[in-house]
Order: structure tokens, then C-alpha cells, then sequence
């Protein structure tokens, strides 16, 4: 069904040398006409030269971190689809098909296969409760589109892929990928799928703390910069709360004695107050600008052929055949 499409098969690869070769195996079975790309980030193993021998074609990211490595994919490939997938092996290259079908007949720009039983994430408890929250967190702040903001198996149109501007170097670029799709209201479908564990020897690159702070700190970058007016409306409530908090026993001692004896409070309380409605002000300032920067990327998003629009392809015309001339007569 997919055969006229061009389909690119990336992988983000850091010291899976136990997996690689396999998983590169099993998406040339399973999508025997796409491109297999794997970009090695500084593998200390000998993860490039397995996933060259399975067959795939290998790049080399020398910034490390997922988000580095997706943004290049994204910039050095050419596709009509993008199929991401890690290369631990945790993914079924089985399932491939159906995330591209899914995508080409619901006319979607993106495709995330959710992982069935996520909360217990391979049996790590830091990473199933860390799952949970940030994806409750996700659903309250940015909607509802997505359960699984982290599942790293994901089919992408190439106007989503070119129309993406990862700013992301971590494992913070699925959050970005999912707030983005939010943002500009783009069609996306979920699909659940069986979610492995890895290999005996073969470990998980995450850190639940360190890139639970990154992820975490990822969340608010996101909210100031998507819903500034939220984001700094929260600011401006809790100032004006910290500066009601100490004005209001000085007023009560004004108005029964007359007196303001502690001035420095009163100033405090002051300073506050205007901070808070600065604050509030910048608000609504930016949430202006970030509504236009929504409409550009919307803009730049819609200039992109739709997947719909690729599959259709021109067919060369036949060059039209030269005028035959008669030969002139000579004049007697």
C-alpha cells in the first residue's frame, strides 16, 4: 500500500551495540523499501559498525543528546514519511507498517505508539512514577492530545518534520514534538503497542533525577514560550498574594491607630504590589507575540506539501517533437 512513498527509517543510537544489528534487521523485513538511517551520538561501543554490517546507512552526531540527534535527522533527510524508533530494541519493527498505514489513511501528521502498560516503563519504578506525573502534568497544562509523551516510536509527515523547530538537546525533544503538534493543532493519532524490555548487559541511558529535572525544566521553557499569559499570570498571582500577606497588618494597624510603624513592611508590600502587575503586563504582551510567531509557524507549516499531495507523482511529459521544416528552393 505504501510502496510509492518514500519512507526513512531513523534511529538515534548512544552504545547499543547488543541491539543495533537486530533492530536494523528487523525494519528492513518489515519496510523492505524504506532507507535505513542510524546516527550514531559518540558511541563508545561498536554500535556504527554493527548497524553498518545489518545493512543501514550510518551518520555521526558529535553534539551529544536525542534532541541534538533529531534535529539533525530532521535537516539532512528528505522523505515523504519519518519513521523514529530507538535503537534498544524495545520496539517491534513489526508494528511499523501499521503506524505508517495509520498516518497515510487518516491523513495525520504524526503517529505516536503509545507503549501498553507505560506506567511500569520495563520495570523501573523511578521511570513508571516520573511517566505518570509529567504525563498528567502535560494533559493539564498543554490538552489532551496525548498519553504517552515520551514513547520514542513515532511516524512523521514530511511536513511535520520540516516544519519543526527543535530547539531541544535532550530527551526533552518528545515533549517538544508533542507540544508543537498542540500548539499548531496538527492531526495526530495514537496507537497502543507492546512496549520490550531491553537485553541482558543492555541499559537504559535515562537518568530518572537528572533528566526528570531537564524534562521538568523543559515543561516551564515551554509553558513561557507557548502560553506566556498562564505562565506569567502564576507569577503575577503569587506576588500579588506575598504582597497582600504583608500589607494587610499594617493597614489593619493604620486604621486603629492611625500609624504606619513598620514602614519597611509597608514598602515591601509596595515593591511587590508593582511587581506583580509588571508582571501581569508582560504577560499580555507576550502572549501577543507568541501568538504570532503560532500563526508563522502555521503559515510555514501550510506552504509544506500534505502527504496526500506526494503521493500523487507527476508524471514527466514527453518533450513536444520538433517542427519539421520544408526545405527552401533555390532561387533560379
Amino acid at each position: 500500500m505504501n510502496d510509492d512513498l518514500d519512507i526513512a527509517v531513523l534511529i538515534p543510537c548512544y552504545n547499543e551495540s547488543l541491539t543495533i544489528g537486530d533492530v536494523v534487521r528487523g525494519f528492513r523485513q518489515a519496510l523492505p523499501s524504506a532507507r535505513i538511517y542510524v546516527f550514531d551520538n559518540n558511541s563508545r561501543d561498536d554500535t556504527a559498525l554493527r548497524a553498518a554490517l545489518a545493512g543501514a546507512t550510518v551518520f555521526r552526531e558529535r553534539r551529544q543528546g536525542k534532541g541534538n540527534v533529531v534535529r539533525r535527522m530532521f535537516a539532512d533527510i528528505d522523505a515523504d514519511i519519518y519513521l523514529m524508533a530507538d535503537g534498544d530494541g524495545t520496539y517491534a519493527p513489526e508494528d511499523a507498517e501499521n503506524l505508517i498505514t495509520t498516518l497515510v489513511t487518516e491523513r495525520a501528521d504524526m503517529v505516536v505508539g503509545t507503549r501498553r502498560d507505560v506506567t511500569r516503563d520495563a520495570g523501573r519504578q523511578g521511570h513508571a512514577f516520573g511517566n505518570k506525573i509529567f504525563n498528567t502534568l502535560y494533559r493539564s497544562l498543554f490538552g489532551k492530545d496525548f498519553t504517552d509523551i515520551f514513547s520514542g516510536y513515532r511516524a512523521f509527515s514530511r511536513r511535520f518534520a520540516k516544519s519543526f523547530p527543535a530547539v531541544s538537546n535532550g530527551f526533552e525533544i518528545e515533549t517538544e514534538m508533542s507540544v508543537h503538534a498542540s500548539r499548531l493543532k496538527l492531526p495526530v493519532i495514537e496507537l497502543e503497542l507492546d512496549y520490550g524490555r531491553r537485553p541482558e548487559g543492555s541499559f537504559s541511558k535515562l537518568s530518572t533525577f537528572g533528566d526528570g529535572g531537564k524534562i521538568l525544566f523543559m515543561f516551564a521553557m515551554l509553558m513561557k514560550e507557548v502560553r506566556p499569559f498562564a505562565f506569567y499570570f502564576a507569577i503575577s498571582s503569587a506576588l500579588m498574594a506575598a504582597s497582600l500577606t504583608f500589607m494587610t497588618p499594617v493597614l489593619i494597624e493604620y486604621a486603629q491607630t492611625g500609624l504606619v510603624p513598620r514602614m519597611p513592611t509597608w514598602v515591601l508590600s509596595m515593591v511587590l504590589l508593582i511587581m506583580s502587575g509588571m508582571t501581569f503586563t508582560v504577560g499580555l504582551i507576550l502572549d501577543s507575540l507568541a501568538r504570532s510567531r503560532a500563526e508563522l509557524l502555521r503559515i510555514h507549516y501550510m506552504d509544506l506539501p500534505a502527504l496526500s499531495e506526494t503521493r500523487r507523482r507527476p508524471v514527466p511529459a514527453e518533450p513536444a517533437p520538433s517542427p519539421v521544416r520544408a526545405p527552401r528552393k533555390r532561387a533560379a
